[in-house]
């Protein structure tokens, strides 16, 4: 029973995904610096990391617990329709870990502070946290006052791979070089691979997408793989482009074929209906390119 309740908390907080976010915020700093980050910048980009962490542990528990009763009926081996995780220890799994996400970007405020740089060439992180969490709040909030973003549809893909987005954005300004152009074009990068798998994925819980005025429901399955594919390929585009504009050597493109190779195969997979395997193969090509763009900062 122990061992099925702490799978249950993994799969509510989704720790692979979180992982990803981890490797995010180190791949920004890394590639800012060239090198790995050490000293009082370690300590800033490991608090960082674990705000990034924490923060979508706290995000993915929170987006189970709204969608209780609609995974009740679609969804029902999950853990909290399940029952192997009650609703009130959901709720102290949400507010633990934004608490430790709050504490961790403090943290790291703290170390800058005390930094030859100073906390004023920080403040990047702390705006990137700020609106991060003005995403979840209108993403997962259907209030009055909320954009309601979950529920629209294509804002709501936009605002979700916005926010993997900044990730990389985080690790660069922890390390006081937000502007970065090699990083930028990571950033990039990594917006249009998840924004073509969220648009994905929304064709493939079409059925149970309760409420939900997403793009493939107005355009229907077929119109909307094509789009997710046109996405993909301008993903294809941005990982050629810093090699063009001259941020990494031409010859290091050869890092990035795995990732392009990947990326390639999901063109066959839409045309099969197959969502969920292309969604996962965009997921490993980012993985591949993110893995090739790390190379390529750390042998210039």
């Amino acid at each position: 029973m122990k061992s099925e309740k702490l799978n249950a908390w993994a799969t509510i907080f989704r720790l692979g995904n979180n992982i990803g976010g981890v490797i995010g915020v180190f791949l920004g700093a890394i590639m800012a610096l060239g090198e790995m980050p050490n000293g009082n910048l370690l300590l800033i980009t490991s608090l960082q990391a674990l705000s990034v962490f924490s923060f979508m542990s706290s995000w993915n528990a929170l987006n189970d617990y709204l969608d209780f009763d609609i995974d009740k009926v679609g969804k029902p081996d999950r853990p909290l329709p399940s029952g192997i995780i009650s609703i009130s220890e959901a709720k102290i799994g949400i507010l633990s870990m934004m608490l430790i996400s709050l504490s961790s970007i403090s943290g790291a405020a703290f170390f800058a502070s005390h930094s030859n740089e100073g906390l004023y060439q920080w403040l990047p992180s702390a705006a990137i946290w700020i609106v991060a969490l003005f995403l979840l709040m209108n993403y997962e909030s259907s209030s009055t006052y909320s954009l309601n973003l979950k529920n629209r549809g294509l804002p709501g893909n936009i605002a979700i791979s916005a926010s993997v987005a900044m990730v990389v954005l985080l690790g660069s300004s922890g390390v006081y070089k937000i502007t970065n152009a090699r990083v930028i074009s990571i950033a990039v990068i990594g917006f249009l691979y998840n924004l073509s798998r969220e648009i994905i994925k929304d064709v493939q819980d079409m059925e149970s997408d309760i409420g939900r005025n997403t793009l493939a429901k107005r355009l229907g399955a077929e119109k909307t793989r094509i789009i997710a594919y046109l996405i993909s390929l301008m993903a294809l585009i941005s990982i050629i482009s810093p090699f063009a504009l001259g941020l990494f050597k031409e010859s290091y493109l050869i890092f990035t074929v795995p990732s392009i190779f990947v990326l390639l195969m999901v063109k066959t997979k839409l045309a099969n209906a197959q969502d969920f395997e292309a969604q996962q193969l965009l997921k490993k090509s980012l993985y591949l390119c993110a893995g090739a763009f790390l190379l390529c900062s750390l042998i210039i």
